[in-house]
């Protein structure tokens, strides 16, 4: 596709979280849209709903790389905090444990080895 009606940067549009999506005004008095999925996926066509016109928006893939599928974004951030809090209590537990059976000695232990045969 060759035919936008311009090029902008993505820190020219306007991100409104609402709708998940980078806006930009366009000159039929809509907006262009664009989501951060479709930018993760390498698009970078933004599109006005109102109108046929078209941008192309200039940005840096690898900033979008690590987005999640808009389907398991909610999903993902629910069970991330509750594994989030279930692993901290495990590992404050875990260390709490290991400091009451610490044992420090100036001796060195004797080591044994095993005669193989």
């Amino acid at each position: 596709m060759g035919a936008y009606y311009d090029e902008i940067e993505i820190e020219d549009m306007v991100w409104d979280a609402e709708k998940g999506v980078f806006h930009y005004p366009c000159p039929c008095g809509d907006r262009f849209e664009i989501s951060r999925r479709q930018l993760a996926d390498y698009e970078d066509i933004a599109t006005c709903p109102s109108c046929s016109l078209v941008i192309r928006v200039i940005f840096d893939p690898l900033d979008f790389e690590d987005e999640p599928d808009e389907d398991d974004e909610g999903e993902l951030e629910a069970e991330s905090s509750e594994e989030d809090k279930d692993s901290d209590s495990d590992d404050d537990q875990a260390f709490e444990d290991a400091l009451e059976n610490l044992t420090i000695s100036d001796a060195p232990s004797p080591v044994t080895a095993a005669a193989g045969g």
